[in-house]
């Protein structure tokens, strides 16, 4: 089973794009992967997804392509076209490549020449998995009330507190985290740091169980020693630092979204074509079809949202004057990821009491789609960014 790339003929795309996507659906339908044990599956997609060059997309190539990467530069289109893909067959498979992605961007926004090639390789060849720690129990949209210090202490910091829903937590080999190192300053005093897994003082262990299985767990810092080289950027600019990131890869999680309501709408498509009702099939009545043109509408609103920012942020770097997204993928992810949530609620309806039995696809998509409205900035968040923008402009 392949999803249509006839998208990929859009003029947002290049020919880089095209072919990308062409081979991706050629060869995602040809890996299984047992998923009943989220941790260990997400281990095995970063590997298949490594081994094959999938995660060379994840990081740039560097200097002399010493960094591992598919193309000179972090591609938003690219990794819209991934997630599309991906997350239509295996929305975990979607996950596993997003968190080395956004795991890896800081460094590769603000890494030392040092940072950049101790990591970003080892990312792109999957020897390494990544993580991202920036929320806490009480400090989820509003960074600047996280309470994880990082001091100074001899030859380097101190990091005391907690870092909780971070995905990948447990199975990473490093977590890029955010602590205060000014408390009274908030969001400008905020600075990012490179923790690997095994550095003493820091425990992974309480795991999150959520109703569509994710590896997530809760960091907890005690006395966590850092050499100095530990931190990520500059002094207190951690913040800025992390919603660049954040601007990055939050169009991809649009992508990730239409790649599941994509999905959604061609299982609602075969069943409706296939379930006999009333001397006729659903697909013949007129109730169905004005469904099914609805799910159809809801797509490709999104998805000309979810390529115009990706385009927009590509076009900005080819001519060495980058533009700031946040509004455009704010618009993005706020209306694929409510769109895809309806797509999958319609389809799960057209299947009946099929739609709720566990083990079918429409069932899986519900409760995969959930968490795409929330993670990586809230919906009413992307109302607040977008709201902002245009009373600015």
């Amino acid at each position: 089973m392949t999803p249509t790339t006839t998208h990929l003929a859009l003029p947002f795309f290049d020919d880089v794009h095209r072919e990308l996507g062409a081979r991706l659906a050629d060869w995602i339908p040809g890996q299984q992967v047992d998923e009943h044990d989220d941790r260990r599956a997400c281990r095995e997609w970063v590997q298949r997804l490594g081994d094959a060059g999938w995660l060379r997309y994840c990081v740039p190539a560097g200097a002399d392509g010493a960094w591992g990467g598919a193309l000179p530069a972090l591609d938003s289109r690219a990794l819209v076209i991934l997630r599309e893909t991906l997350a239509f067959h295996s929305p975990l498979a979607d996950f596993a490549f997003a968190m080395q992605g956004l795991g890896s961007g800081a460094i590769t926004l603000a890494g030392t020449p040092a940072q950049q090639a101790a990591y970003l390789p080892q990312v792109a060849s999957g020897e390494k998995i990544a993580a991202f720690a920036l929320s806490e129990a009480d400090a989820g949209s509003d960074a600047g009330a996280m309470t994880t210090r990082a001091a100074q202490a001899e030859g380097g910091w101190a990091v005391n507190g907690s870092k909780t829903w971070i995905s990948n937590g447990g199975i990473a080999d490093f977590y890029v985290t955010f602590a205060k190192t000014d408390p009274a300053a908030g969001t400008r005093g905020i600075t990012a740091f490179i923790i690997d897994a095994s550095v003493p003082g820091l425990d992974a262990s309480e795991h999150i169980a959520v109703m569509s299985p994710h590896p997530l767990a809760t960091l907890k810092f005690t006395d966590c020693r850092l050499e100095g080289d530990a931190q990520l950027g500059l002094l207190n600019g951690g913040f800025r630092l992390a919603m660049q990131t954040l601007d990055i890869f939050r169009a991809s999680v649009a992508g990730a979204a239409l790649g599941m309501a994509r999905r959604a709408l061609l299982e609602a498509v075969r069943h409706a074509k296939t379930r006999q009702m009333f001397g006729q099939t659903l697909a013949d009545f007129q109730l169905t079809q004005a469904k099914i043109g609805e799910m159809a509408a809801l797509i490709d609103a999104a998805a000309l949202l979810t390529y115009r920012a990706a385009w927009l942020r590509d076009e900005g770097e080819r001519r060495g004057n980058p533009v700031r997204v946040t509004a455009e993928a704010a618009m993005a992810k706020m209306t694929a990821t409510e769109n895809a949530q309806r797509v999958i609620d319609m389809a799960l309806q057209l299947h009946g009491g099929l739609g709720v039995k566990v083990g079918t696809k429409v069932e899986s998509l519900y409760r995969d789609i959930r968490a795409l409205r929330i993670y990586e900035g809230a919906t009413e968040v992307q109302q607040l960014i977008i709201g902002k923008a245009v009373l600015q402009s």
